[in-house]
């Protein structure tokens, strides 16, 4: 099948079928919901971007966390390999398949001392989307259903944060949920890549300072004076 053959509509539309139904009511925050945001978001970020190819930015975004790493034993290749099982199976040409495996592999963050660069303009746009969901309101959420899906506990003020320098470390990280703040959240607005994200990040990044301070707050009952 040649790439100006393509049913894209019917094909993005089967594999939001197939992610939704093996996502929905998932518990940990990476649920149909978040995949369906990180979509849509793709979407409307890719318009801005006229490099980005809307099929290959729709089925990246669509597949991202089809089989994520945290929870599949640490495998990287986990992800990629289902990708391509799936959209083998729609007849999507092997150029195709090749770039959403791309943005897949690269997309994951991997500590903070470890550089995440996209290497094709669909890939920045999928990121964006995806890192714009872990920040903000729903960011917030998502971090501690996922903690408390893997039973950690909220807080440790003995614990430290810790900045990763190698995605092996950062793979093995069991610290509280708002370590992950430190870690991770916190840093996600300057490593954006596309305008229009860096501009949704804003208002999501002040609500992460401001539930954080106010959080220590209440921990150590500053706010019963």
């Amino acid at each position: 099948m040649s790439t100006t053959t393509l049913n894209a509509p019917h094909i993005i539309a089967q594999t939001a079928d197939f992610v939704r139904d093996k996502f929905l009511g998932e518990g940990s925050g990476h649920d149909w919901a978040h995949i369906r945001r990180v979509w849509h978001t793709s979407r409307a970020l890719a318009v801005t971007l006229p490099a980005a190819d809307p099929l290959v930015t729709e089925l990246a975004a669509l597949l991202h966390d089809v089989a994520d790493w945290k929870f599949h034993a640490g495998d990287e290749e986990a992800g990629p390999r289902a990708a391509r099982a799936w959209l083998t199976g729609l007849s999507v040409p092997e150029a195709i398949i090749v770039r959403v495996e791309t943005i897949i592999r690269e997309i994951s963050f991997k500590g903070l001392g470890v550089p995440t660069p996209m290497s094709t303009p669909e890939g920045e746009v999928v990121q964006d989307a995806d890192r714009l969901d872990a920040i903000g309101a729903i960011g917030v959420a998502r971090a501690f259903a996922y903690g408390g899906h893997k039973g950690r506990s909220l807080h440790d003020p003995a614990v430290p944060p810790v900045a990763h320098e190698s995605f092996e470390s950062y793979k093995r990280n069991a610290a509280p949920t708002i370590n992950h703040f430190y870690e991770k959240l916190l840093h996600l607005r300057e490593r954006l890549h596309t305008p229009a994200a860096r501009r949704i990040a804003e208002e999501r990044h002040q609500f992460l300072e401001t539930f954080l301070a106010q959080f220590l707050r209440e921990w150590e009952g500053e706010d019963l004076a």
